[in-house]
């Protein structure tokens, strides 16, 4: 058959090694970016563009934004002090001088670059202790005359083994096998005709390889008609997968479990405060779910220290009453340890038998709770040891998940899955201390129910908030010394721009040293990810005790510690962190009657978001308004933990840019899987893949 007459299907569902170049090695490598046949490199889309067309005087160059410099290369220098660093710097006609540093080297790379060479380099600018540098930026050597490029350079998600231009080699035979816009198309005519004018064919040819007279500035800030014709295509699958799956489960049969018994009546009686008008309003929506029939999905969000705990208890012992068990999971030991202490203080007077199952239970004890989950544990607590291979629960009727973005649907799943085979699917309740923006959790969650916990206990005292420049850090610390006189405690976290739990741990690990010599006779504790659980418990025990006065840690302690007597928070290097995560951190203080705050210490000089970033902490603690400012700043990725599930990680679509476009999305994917079923499975393949499995739960 000749190829401009194979169907669009077949085409795109030829595997890769029909392409030039490609061998099986490349194929596994492939395989890991979610490429397994030719139309994966149709959608793989590029991340961004790099804008090489001119060339920035290093005098001109602006911390935050990407540039192109050319120079000469004035010193070099290896070090090898924690682990080895070539540093660079280099000169340009403007007499400004910047520094560019690489941590993966090769001695021969690092012979070229001798004194005297002439570089042009790409990368992001950034403030550096010695000015102006780059870290790791893209460079070539320059033997006498060289032009900029004349097109904008996309560039790709890659993987270990597979460069960016061999990459983009593949992308430019995958393309010249494109079928025309009738076969390529999934949207119905009316729908496309609304929502998404315009070929797709030609959009994928634009993204792929923008023209020289392409719309630069409309391109890199993702707006170009092109690029909007394929983010609502991908917002359109992404809505399309979750409400698949929401369908799936939403058919199958729940325990119903209907009027709450006499232990809830005693709990809310024993509860040293009473519930606040959000609180049983989303109790009542949890209790209505819960007695249906069909399974509960329902994501419960709320502020730091608006009270989502004592609700999930409550919803769990309705469960239990019922003769149902109920799990808990959480993302850190941390984390579930306190939910333990909690869910116990609760529910043990009331005669609740509660199995608690974590990495760190091994031999005997694991043995025991799992006979107890099989048995007669009526609560589990735990982390995600409860999705292990041999965990299987006697009557599992309620999965509760707690810091919902720190897991991925695959894992809500898992969990819901170790009920007995033909036994009802247990309702799920997600929670998150994270706000959630309205149009975030509409594509983000759209397999979920949103209740909303929107008010705070009352007594609860807002934490003054104060950004302090770094050269002010003794004063920081004789702050730190009068609250400890006084007998209260404080947080100083340490925060490091290369996401290296190593170089964060010998950060904090520094920092502790230098604060118990500067705080005689204070207690100070450590905590941070490479220490052995066991330690780290320790370390928080102490802390929780009032053993320990300071506590010098990483973000580790962004969820789950509860210290009422912690009164102050120092975070150094402030400007590094997004919003949401400075909110969570912050939300450790003020836990108790006394007046709390937060010092945001940073290292100047300070760039422009950095700046509304801090100015927006010290103006609310409003969580919602925090998380919709974040949303608009940094994007949906920190928010979602991107990094730990791979949610919302989209292709060319911005759920902050493209927030307008989202109500339009939900309406066209309900009005889609009414009317065209198959089209619809069809699209989430092309643009969600193998996770659209998810939707045959």
């Amino acid at each position: 058959m000749p190829l401009d007459r194979e169907p669009a299907t077949d085409i795109g569902e030829r595997k890769l090694s029909t392409l030039r170049g490609v061998v099986s090695a490349l194929e596994i490598a492939l395989s890991r970016l979610g490429i397994e046949r030719v139309q994966d490199l149709w959608f793989h889309l590029p991340l961004r563009y790099e804008d090489r067309t001119r060339l920035t005087p290093i005098r001109e160059l602006v911390p935050g934004a990407p540039a192109q410099v050319e120079g000469v290369v004035a010193a070099c220098e290896r070090s090898f002090r924690f682990r080895p660093q070539l540093r660079l710097a280099i000169t340009d006609a403007s007499a400004g001088t910047l520094l560019l540093r690489f941590f993966h080297f090769r001695t021969a790379q690092a012979e070229q670059l001798a004194p005297g060479t002439r570089l042009r380099v790409y990368g992001d600018v950034r403030a550096g202790a010695q000015g102006l540098e780059m870290v790791h930026p893209s460079y070539q050597r320059i033997d006498g005359e060289a032009v900029p490029d004349e097109a904008l350079s996309p560039v790709y998600p890659l993987t270990e083994g597979v460069g960016q231009q061999r990459l983009a080699r593949l992308v430019q035979q995958a393309l010249a096998l494109l079928p025309d816009d009738a076969a390529l198309e999934c949207l119905p005519p009316a729908l496309r005709a609304r929502h998404a004018p315009g070929s797709l064919r030609e959009a994928l040819r634009f993204v792929h390889r923008p023209p020289p007279d392409a719309d630069v500035a409309a391109l890199l800030a993702g707006r170009h008609p092109a690029q909007r014709r394929l983010a609502f295509e991908e917002l359109l699958a992404h809505n399309l997968s979750l409400k698949r799956l929401r369908r799936a489960v939403k058919q199958r049969v729940a325990p119903r479990i209907a009027t709450p018994g006499a232990r809830r009546a005693a709990l809310l009686a024993a509860l040293p405060f009473r519930l606040t008008r959000a609180q049983e309003r989303v109790l009542g929506e949890l209790d209505r779910d819960l007695a249906t029939g069909a399974p509960m999905l329902r994501l419960v969000q709320g502020d730091v220290g608006s009270g989502k705990t004592v609700v999930a208890a409550l919803a769990a012992l309705a469960a239990i009453d019922a003769g149902w068990q109920a799990a808990v999971m959480a993302p850190t030991e941390v984390l579930a340890e306190q939910h333990r202490a909690s869910f116990s203080r609760w529910l043990d007077p009331l005669g609740v038998r509660i199995a608690w199952l974590a990495g760190r239970v091994k031999g005997k004890a694991r043995l025991g709770a799992l006979e107890a989950l099989a048995g007669d544990a009526e609560l589990v607590i735990g982390t995600h040891a409860l999705m292990q291979e041999g965990v299987r629960f006697r009557r599992l009727g309620l999965s509760i998940v707690d810091e919902q973005h720190r897991f991925g649907v695959h894992q809500r799943l898992a969990l819901r899955d170790k009920g007995l085979a033909g036994a009802p699917v247990p309702h799920q309740l997600v929670m998150t201390a994270t706000p959630i923006p309205r149009t975030l959790a509409m594509t983000a969650y759209a397999d979920l129910d949103v209740s909303v916990i929107d008010e705070l206990p009352p007594g609860r005292m807002p934490v003054q908030t104060v950004a302090i420049g770094a050269a002010r850090r003794e004063e920081v610390i004789e702050r730190i010394r009068h609250a400890c006189a006084e007998g209260r405690q404080a947080y100083w976290v340490c925060t490091l721009i290369e996401e290296s739990e190593l170089l964060e741990a010998q950060a904090a690990e520094a920092a502790h040293q230098a604060l118990h010599a500067a705080l005689p006779g204070i207690p100070v504790g450590l905590v941070h990810g490479r220490m052995k659980p066991a330690e780290k418990q320790a370390a928080m025990a102490a802390f929780q005790s009032g053993a320990t006065r300071l506590l010098v840690a990483t973000t580790v302690i962004e969820v789950g510690v509860d210290v009422p007597n912690a009164s102050l928070m120092v975070i150094e290097n402030a400007e590094r962190l997004g919003l949401s995560q400075l909110h969570q951190l912050r939300g450790r203080v003020g836990r108790g009657a006394q007046a709390s705050s937060c010092v945001l210490l940073y290292q100047p000089p300070l760039s422009a978001a950095a700046k509304e970033r801090l100015a927006v902490l010290r103006e609310t603690s409003d969580g919602f308004r925090i998380a919709e400012r974040d949303l608009e700043l940094r994007g949906p990725g920190e928010m979602l933990g991107t990094r730990q599930t791979g949610e919302a990680a989209f292709r060319v679509a911005d759920l902050a840019r493209d927030a307008a476009v989202l109500p339009e999305v939900a309406a066209a994917a309900d009005a889609l899987l009414a009317a065209d079923p198959a089209a619809a499975q069809r699209l989430v393949r092309r643009w969600v893949g193998g996770a659209a499995r998810y939707a045959e739960a």
